[in-house]
């Protein structure tokens, strides 16, 4: 009985569903976007003042972003899932290890992520795909971007600490204040200063340290009870099970990477034997990938929403509840998807015109880029949306191999052999093919697990 009843007492339990994801979902959308803000701003000004090769930098520097982001959704998600978990059985006491473990987890990775990268920065990037005539440029941002790393990956993956706290509207916040800051830095750096790409990574790595010290703030006065030196003392057990329940996120965020050095280095080769060139294809992936993230934060957005409130209901075995939340979400992720489709189909050169001016074959390729590569936009949201799901129920493998269907099992087989039939425009079928295929398969899961929940 008093669980049940600290169960009830929990708005998590007894809130209704709808009422929740608006008020978990909402502030992640936004988070997602200021993240995504961070890029897309570098990206326009550096289009504006330096032009297509300050673009091709930033996207052959993008695979360390992705891997910062890996590391935060790795301890980040599967501690706030755990901690949901716990929560809703019950095991207040446990749940505060999986968070303060998490926080010193992240910190610290990103400080060896940042090492590497300052050791090894040259054929890191070389290896990324830079052409020669774009690899100062990207020598020069990513030398300073990286001592933000562990500042970037704390506030990352803090925001899934301090929403499973019940604060989502705070850890929209901690995003807000650093793309604020960022945003007012940029013009200042890049034309007032004339720092170029040195002012744009300036600019950024000042709004992430901002962000991740709201983040440490909010951490020492977490709601759910005070940490002590033993909460932040990793321990195994609960390091490795909240690492189990971010897997499946963090392998999605790898494989994207992974994803990202082929495709590059794939735009970078076959580019050369085209009328392209090989810095023109770069350009135009590196903004137009960046651009549809923007569609996608919402839907991951959604799903991060969704995240403690699936988790605390499934531990609390309220299963209509669990089964409410993810239908909603989906329709939801959905309707955004939809939209998002027609405006690529309809304004790719209004779109790709906002990041400065370029050749006619730069617009050109854009275009085609949009409408192929980006085809099956519509449905784009099932597969994040089954794989965040899954880990948020503690069932880790089912979560990781959805994660891995899109970018390692379809689409780069695809990236490596349908340019060898079709060079160029092998590239961009590779992926609306790859979309479909993780959609159905995702789909097919979903309402496997929706159908047997709570008979087993």
């Amino acid at each position: 009985m008093q669980k049940a009843e600290k169960q009830q007492a929990n708005p998590l339990g007894c809130v209704p569903v709808g009422t929740l994801l608006r008020r978990f979902a909402i502030p992640s959308i936004v988070a997602m976007l200021v993240g995504a803000l961070y890029n897309i701003v570098d990206q326009i000004f550096i289009g504006h003042s330096i032009g297509e090769l300050g673009n091709a930098a930033t996207n052959v520097a993008f695979p360390l972003t992705t891997s910062c982001t890996a590391l935060a959704l790795l301890f980040g998600i599967g501690a706030a899932s755990a901690f949901n978990l716990s929560m809703g059985r019950g095991e207040r006491k446990k749940a505060l290890y999986y968070i303060g473990n998490a926080a010193v987890l992240m910190f610290g990775s990103g400080l060896l992520l940042c090492l590497i990268t300052q050791l090894f920065l040259e054929p890191l990037l070389v290896f990324f795909g830079s052409p020669d005539n774009v690899l100062g440029l990207a020598k020069e941002y990513v030398r300073i971007v990286s001592f933000g790393f562990p500042f970037l990956i704390l506030t990352t993956g803090g925001a899934h600490l301090i929403r499973a706290d019940g604060s989502p509207r705070y850890s929209m916040l901690c995003n807000l204040i650093g793309a604020a800051i960022n945003t007012v830095l940029d013009p200042l750096f890049i034309f007032g200063f004339h720092m170029g790409m040195t002012g744009a990574a300036l600019a950024t790595i000042i709004g992430q340290i901002a962000s991740a010290a709201m983040v440490f703030f909010y951490l020492r006065r977490y709601k759910a009870g005070p940490f002590t030196k033993e909460h932040l003392r990793p321990r195994f057990m609960y390091a490795g099970y909240a690492m189990s329940l971010g897997m499946a996120q963090c392998f999605n965020q790898m494989a994207m990477m992974v994803v990202q050095i082929v495709m590059n280095n794939s735009l970078k080769h076959y580019g050369a034997m085209s009328i392209y060139g090989e810095s023109v294809p770069l350009a135009c992936a590196g903004i137009i990938n960046k651009v549809s993230f923007i569609f996608f934060a919402f839907c991951i957005g959604i799903a991060q929403g969704m995240q403690p409130i699936s988790s605390f209901n499934y531990g609390a075995k309220q299963y209509g509840r669990v089964k409410r939340v993810i239908l909603l979400s989906m329709g939801t992720g959905q309707v955004i998807c939809i939209v998002a489709f027609a405006m690529f189909q309809l304004f790719p050169r209004q779109i790709i015109s906002l990041f400065g001016s370029g050749s006619e074959l730069y617009f050109a390729f854009a275009e085609q880029y949009f409408h192929i590569y980006l085809f099956f936009t519509f449905a784009n949201n099932i597969q994040p949306m089954s794989s965040t799901f899954f880990s948020s129920i503690g069932k880790p493998k089912q979560g990781t191999f959805l994660a891995l269907t899109r970018q390692i099992l379809f689409l780069l087989p695809l990236l490596i052999i349908l340019p060898l039939f079709l060079g160029m425009d092998g590239i961009l079928y590779a992926g609306p093919i790859a979309d479909f295929l993780a959609a159905v398969i995702s789909a097919c899961f979903l309402l496997r697990e929706l159908k047997g929940m709570g008979k087993g």
